[in-house]
């Protein structure tokens, strides 16, 4: 690790260079073991670099945006995270098209498109979580997805060749893409929208928010939605049918307020929920036949 180090602290300032990182700062889980080295670049060079470093050097390397879709073992991670947030983070607008660099966050755009009276971005505004991960996960809430509102997507893949993709080559789905299924690093995206009513766009953004904080359990630390929809059902409505709410491990609960989310009721460890995971996707199979697939990503060590 010695080497990656030194070779990394020749681009990147030492004051976004982290040792022995606690992921629990980083994810919204608020649970995870130390990194080796996370590091915070500020542009697609430093990105770039930084790969092919750590390729140079066979170090495993990941990308996290806000930590909103993870479970990080208590292990910790091996190699280096690469963390894309508010240090590359730029927003632009231009008539109707919102152009963002990866690690802005959603709220920002929201409030960016707000000001600018730019609506159909009002359904993501609320969702705790980045551009990157929203292209990759296709992220998606009331009714609307990034499928919807994505004009091209800019992304990089393993050997760092640079590309454009417009939404025809996006193969963008249900929580899923072609920048998930093939390990391509979402470096930038442009966002089309349409002119609107600025009154009538925060009228929405706050009845999203109000329903949000009605629905959801904002209260504890989460990774959001635990569990995928599986077709034809609620992953919600199952876990709750099947009893399991206020069902707790360590310190891993079902929520009672939204079955569908797991939260960390206090000093809860990845062990303990991923045990959580398994016994409720094994109690709803048993009860109903149906698979709950999780849309929370496991890093490190799975239980």
């Amino acid at each position: 690790m010695n080497k990656i180090e030194s070779v990394i602290r020749e681009f990147i300032p030492g004051e976004r260079i982290f040792i022995d990182e606690p992921m629990k700062k980083h994810t919204t889980f608020r649970i995870g073991g130390s990194a080796d080295i996370l590091v915070k670049p500020s542009d697609i060079e430093q990105i770039k670099r930084l790969c092919a470093e750590c390729k140079k050097e066979d170090v495993p390397y990941i990308i996290l945006g806000n930590g909103s879709n993870v479970l990080v073992s208590d292990d910790g991670i091996r190699g280096v995270v690469i963390v894309l947030l508010d240090n590359y983070g730029r927003i632009h607008v231009e008539g109707d098209v919102i152009t963002a660099q990866a690690g802005a966050r959603l709220s920002g755009i929201g409030a960016a498109a707000l000001r600018a009276s730019l609506s159909g971005f009002e359904f993501a505004c609320g969702i705790p979580g980045t551009l990157g991960g929203a292209c990759i996960m296709n992220a998606g809430a009331y009714g609307g997805e990034m499928k919807d509102i994505l004009l091209s997507v800019t992304a990089m893949d393993k050997n760092g060749n640079i590309r454009e993709y417009e939404p025809h080559e996006m193969g963008l789905e249900y929580r899923n893409s072609r920048f998930a299924k093939e390990g391509l690093i979402v470096l930038e995206a442009r966002i089309q929208l349409k002119k609107g009513r600025q009154s009538e766009i925060e009228a929405a953004m706050k009845d999203l928010a109000a329903r949000r904080k009605e629905k959801q359990p904002l209260e504890f630390p989460s990774a959001g939605s635990t569990f995928k929809r599986p077709e034809g059902y609620f992953a919600g409505k199952l876990i709750m049918d099947a009893g399991l709410r206020g069902y707790t491990v360590g310190g891993a609960g079902v929520s009672e307020k939204h079955c569908g989310f797991v939260v960390n009721k206090g000093d809860a460890t990845a062990q303990d929920v991923c045990k959580l995971m398994h016994d409720v996707s094994d109690t709803v199979k048993e009860k109903f036949g149906v698979a709950l697939e999780p849309e929370v990503r496991i890093i490190g060590t799975e239980y």
